[in-house]
């Protein structure tokens, strides 16, 4: 079993940053295919970032230039380092990974979650 676990939300002042991490646990030999999403109250859930597996990233307009998605492959952790926040990232954020384990197989796996509540 390979699951996805978050850390590093919390409350933080407009103009604050935050780093969200996204680590892979269990027989993980490699993850790939990485991205965060998030889901506001009363929202549907919304892509923010990705990184693929040659490098290229693509951002959602709205974090262009404050958000930035990276990866460790050596720790099999996935990052989202976000700048400049704004009472409107305010929102539950997820990551997401193709997680492949050390017997060949792989999952489609999200994180549990991690709330960001931006706030003076």
């Amino acid at each position: 079993q390979v699951q996805l676990v978050e850390s590093g939300g919390g409350l933080v002042q407009p103009g604050g940053s935050l780093r969200l991490s996204c680590a892979a646990s269990g027989s993980v030999s490699r993850i790939n295919g990485v991205a965060w999403y998030r889901q506001a109250p009363g929202k549907e859930r919304e892509l923010v970032a990705r990184l693929t597996s040659v490098g290229t990233t693509y951002y959602a307009d709205f974090v262009k230039g404050r958000f930035s998605i990276s990866r460790d492959n050596a720790k099999n952790t996935e990052y989202l380092q976000m700048n400049s926040l704004k009472p409107e990232d305010t929102a539950v954020y997820y990551c997401r990974a193709v997680v492949f384990t050390t017997t060949g197989s792989s999952f489609d796996t999200w994180g549990q979650g991690t709330l960001v509540t931006v706030s003076s």
